[in-house]
Parts: structure tokens; C-alpha cells; sequence
């Protein structure tokens, strides 16, 4: 009859490997306990475990190390253990939640980003920026320790200098422990964390009420802007800025356009990778055709339309020249004022709004009539140039 003694284990061979080379174990169980034994490897580890039937299904759960504890010490860990079992506990369940509740809020952060596979680079930037500028305290505590109460708290506080900031941080964390809820279950299904803090602001309505920017380039003052980017040294950055007023494009997809998403020979331009995920092809203007010509003599052999002067890759926020040309104009402005300076314009031209929706990629689910109209470039090529005729007028062009 097999004891799992000291003196029996310490006699024990280790399994030879397999043939192809892969570990190999076995498996020795102590006749005195049923259910109590130990897995020895042929790299020499040991582990004693407990198997038995729990919801239909046998699992093995390992109990520590031989070495680590004594035989003895294993044999009442696993008394124990089939003690639960046998009042109805899952072991292996309580362990993987126990395990759960230790993870901390940059491990969880770091899950929902390999999970979000689609999250754009802008869009992680400013989830970083958000944890990182505003929770740093936060990152190496456990989800179990971070309360209603603080999340209160940290959202008052933040909020005092930056509406915002506080709204747009607190949704980061919301979408953590929303990811965190959803994944980390027990085998029956449930939740292994009970809830979200960040619900006490919805519950509370404690979010800041914070009004959508709605600034653009008045149409009397383009002329200055435009002539504020001429005296821009870095001809990339103001190219690039000429690019973003001329095509309504959002900041990231005009800086991350590469040469063979251009074509001369069909006069368009693509960006594969948008807000909304689906691709979007745009006419090119005679105007827009004659700077990526001047880019194109100027690429010095990188992919990227718009290449950065500091990174082997493509143009970042050149917030140089946007401070440039404020302090040239004396008036504020942004990157996303010029798309809404080219809605604003194309409004103002009566351009048709199915054509409008296309040229700005914008898709509305619930827009049924939408869905009957067929787009192409060409249908946009008309409106596109009725725009930048507009601002070449109006810049003195």
C-alpha cells in the first residue's frame, strides 16, 4: 500500500523525457487518502495535488510543492481541502478568484488593451495620459481596494482645474473595470468582481457637464491664418496643415497617409484605417493634387506623406506651428477646428448631406435612406472642389 511518506517520495525515479524531447510526468497517489497524490516531473519538480469530481468534471488542484512542505503538511492541506469539497465549495474556483482579486489596475489596464485590439494609437495615447496623468497613484492597487468613495473623490478633485480631464479619466476607468466584470468569471458565470465604482458618478449624476468645442476659423480671418502658415519654416507642418483645411480629414488620419495610398493616375487619395473602421477615399483637388506633388519631391525617400523631422515615422501634432500661428494671428485654434472650418464651409456652399456625410466618412446606423445610395469618388469630386475653390478665394490665392 502507497504512502506518500518522505522516505517513499525521496526514492521515487523521475520520469524520462518523451521521445521528442518534451517533459514527462507521473503520477503517484496515496492509498490511504483517496484523492491525495503527488505529480512528479522529469525535470525533478514535485507537486502534491487533490483530485475529485466537482460538477461532473475531475479536477486536479495543486496543493504546494514537495520541498516547499512536508508530506504531512500536504496530507492535511488536502484533508481540508475535499473537507470544502465535499460541503460544496470549488477549490479551484475560490483559488482563481482569490488570484483575481489581486490584480492590480495597470495589470487590468494592460488586459484591456491586448483585449481592444482595434484601439488606435490617438485613442491609447490618451488612455495612458489619462491613467498615467491623473491615477498614477492608482496603478499598482488592487480593483478590490479601489472604492465608490474615492472614485468620487479623485473625480471632484480633478474637476477643479480640468471638467474634462475629470469626465474623460473616470470613462478610461469605467471601461477597465467594465472589461475586468465581463472577463474574471467563476464556472458558473458570475462575476468574480461584484462592481463598478465609477457607476456611483451615473448614480450620483456627478459628471461634469462639459460643452462640446464648437470654435472654427471665421471665414474673414482665413486669409490670415493662411498667410500666418506661410511664414512656417518647416514646410511639413504647414503642408500638413494646408492638407487638414482642404480635406476636413481628423488630425491622425492626414498625418498617417503614406504614398501608396495615393494615386496620381486615379486622382484620389484612401485612408484605410478611420474613426468609424471603414475606409475612406477622397478626390484629389487640383490645389491638393500640387502639394502632394511638392511633398512627393521632397520625400527624400520615406513612406509617409507627412514625415516626421524628429522620428523615423510619420508627423506627430507639430504644436510648434500651431503656437506659431497663433501668436502670428493672435487667435486660437486646433487641428480638429480645421475639419469643422471645412464643415462649416461646405454647409455654408449648400453641398447636398449624403455628399457631405461621405466626404467627412461619417455613417449613421439608423440613416436607412443612406444605405440606398451608392458612394463613389466621383460623386464627391464636384462638391470637393466647390470647397477649395471657396478657400482659395477667400486666402487670396
Amino acid at each position: 500500500m502507497a504512502k506518500l511518506t518522505k522516505s517513499y517520495i525521496d526514492r521515487l525515479p523521475l520520469p524520462p523525457v518523451k521521445p521528442d524531447g518534451s517533459a514527462n510526468q507521473l503520477i503517484y497517489r496515496d492509498d490511504s487518502l483517496p484523492g491525495f497524490g503527488l505529480r512528479v516531473g522529469s525535470g525533478g519538480t514535485m507537486t502534491f495535488f487533490v483530485e475529485h469530481r466537482i460538477n461532473n468534471r475531475v479536477k486536479r488542484i495543486s496543493i504546494g510543492r514537495f520541498g516547499h512542505i512536508t508530506p504531512q503538511q500536504a496530507k492535511i492541506k488536502a484533508q481540508e481541502t475535499l473537507g470544502d469539497i465535499a460541503l460544496g465549495a470549488d477549490p479551484a474556483a475560490k483559488k482563481r478568484a482569490s488570484k483575481v482579486r489581486t490584480i492590480t489596475l495597470q495589470q487590468a489596464f494592460d488586459d484591456y488593451v491586448i483585449t481592444r485590439k482595434s484601439l488606435k494609437e490617438g485613442t491609447l495615447l490618451n488612455y495612458r495620459q489619462c491613467l498615467e496623468g491623473c491615477l498614477s497613484d492608482w496603478l499598482n492597487k488592487r480593483l478590490d481596494d479601489i472604492s465608490k468613495e474615492m472614485v468620487e473623490k479623485r473625480h471632484r478633485d480633478i474637476g477643479q482645474k480640468a471638467p474634462g480631464r475629470a469626465n474623460n479619466t473616470m470613462r478610461v476607468l469605467r471601461a477597465v473595470f467594465n472589461h475586468a466584470i465581463a472577463k474574471y468569471e467563476d464556472d458558473s458565470g458570475k462575476p468574480i468582481l461584484n462592481f463598478n465604482p465609477v457607476d456611483r458618478l451615473s448614480q450620483g449624476r456627478a459628471w461634469y457637464k462639459v460643452d462640446r468645442r464648437r470654435t472654427v476659423i471665421a471665414v474673414h480671418d482665413l486669409a490670415d491664418w493662411y498667410e500666418a502658415t506661410m511664414q512656417l519654416t518647416h514646410d511639413v507642418s504647414r503642408d500638413y496643415l494646408h492638407f487638414l483645411l482642404f480635406t476636413g480629414l481628423r488630425k491622425m488620419e492626414a498625418a498617417t497617409l503614406a504614398w501608396d495610398q495615393v494615386s496620381f493616375q486615379a486622382k484620389t487619395f484612401s485612408i484605410p484605417d478611420t474613426k468609424n473602421g471603414e475606409p475612406h477615399t477622397l478626390p484629389l483637388t487640383d490645389y491638393l493634387t500640387d502639394l502632394l506633388k511638392h511633398r512627393e519631391a521632397n520625400a527624400d525617400g520615406s513612406p509617409w506623406v507627412f514625415p516626421s523631422p524628429v522620428y523615423d515615422s510619420h508627423l506627430r501634432e507639430p504644436r510648434g506651428a500651431i503656437k506659431q500661428v497663433i501668436e502670428t494671428t493672435g487667435k486660437h485654434f486646433t487641428l480638429h477646428d480645421l475639419r469643422r472650418t471645412f464643415v462649416t464651409i461646405a454647409e455654408s456652399l449648400d453641398i447636398p448631406a449624403y455628399a457631405l456625410k461621405q466626404l467627412l466618412n461619417h455613417r449613421d446606423p439608423n440613416d436607412v435612406t443612406a444605405g440606398y445610395i451608392v458612394s463613389n469618388t466621383d460623386r464627391i469630386r464636384e462638391p470637393m472642389q466647390k470647397i477649395t475653390n471657396f478657400i482659395i478665394k477667400e486666402v487670396g490665392l
